[in-house]
């Protein structure tokens, strides 16, 4: 099939790449523009254009998808479907009908819509997540689906152990769905629908009035893209990249060291700190922060 593909993330970069070594190859690419990223600000391109390139593919960088330049641009292609996956802007009318578009997205659906569910999935203790390749329609992640495969999430699983494994699957799933076109559709159930939500700075900032189990999985949802934090006192906040519940600690919100451990307290026990950055430093593990950190 002729297709054009729309993503910006490194998960999108990983579907693409596998869309490419297909006969379903895309001959267009649209992404979204570079922008500063890191400390010192600097332009970069996002990962799905660095494969564009790569590949020699084609590839357009607007500001807006949706405006009559790029509209034109992808209708030139004459697509069969237009492949989207972790695009990160909302597509909308009339480009939204002028195409079939195939949508990748990296959840069980109707669980988990929105703009992150691999995370979401984990910080809720859930023992599978999957990919679902889904028709796009005006609604959040709520068009027919013509395939889903589920993912066990093993119990160690974080974001970055799991998504790799997910963005595999979508790329096989996406080239299987243009194999065999047309599947059928399954309308979701509405019933059934949970929504993952973006994570902001509030759901990356730890709770000690919850207890040290979901604390462990807020870490490993959000370790190592984003990264869970604590405050501490003066208004500076601890990233944390590796912990475990732990039985006993101090008191909520007071961290302490016990027997060469890192502990923070939190309802109902602590949780273990093994792995963590100060404001302007590396990681470290629990040792050396405490060398350098009495609590």
């Amino acid at each position: 099939m002729r297709t054009v593909f729309l993503g910006t993330s490194g998960f999108a970069a990983a579907v693409l790449e596998r869309l490419a070594q297909s006969e379903h190859r895309p001959s267009l690419v649209v992404t979204r523009p570079d922008r500063p990223r890191g400390r010192g600000r600097k332009l970069a391109a996002p990962p799905v254009a660095d494969t564009a390139r790569a590949r020699g593919t084609d590839l357009d960088q607007p500001e807006s998808v949706n405006d009559e330049a790029t509209r034109t641009r992808i209708a030139d292609v004459r697509p069969d479907v237009v492949c989207v996956c972790a695009f990160g802007a909302l597509i909308k009318e009339p480009l939204l009908s002028e195409h079939l578009m195939l949508n990748v997205h990296p959840s069980l659906l109707p669980r988990w819509r929105g703009a992150a569910p691999v995370e979401r999935a984990i910080m809720a203790g859930d023992w599978e997540t999957g990919v679902s390749i889904m028709r796009v329609t005006a609604g959040l992640d709520s068009g027919p689906v013509a395939l889903r495969q589920a993912e066990p999430i093993h119990p160690d699983d974080s974001y970055g152990t799991l998504a790799p494994r997910l963005a595999r699957l979508g790329g096989e799933l996406l080239v299987r769905a243009l194999d065999e076109w047309p599947l059928e559709l399954e309308e979701q159930d509405e019933g059934l629908a949970t929504y993952a939500d973006k994570i902001d700075a509030a759901a990356r900032t730890l709770d000690p009035g919850r207890p040290p189990d979901e604390l462990e999985r807020i870490v490993r949802a959000l370790h190592p893209h984003i990264g869970a934090r604590i405050a501490l006192p003066g208004g500076e906040a601890l990233r944390v990249h590796e912990a475990a519940p732990a039985p006993a600690g101090p008191p909520p919100g007071e961290l302490a060291e016990s027997e060469g451990r890192l502990l923070w307290g939190c309802a109902g026990g602590a949780l273990e700190l093994r792995v963590v950055q100060p404001p302007g430093r590396r990681p470290m593990d629990a040792a050396a922060y405490l060398r350098g950190h009495r609590p």
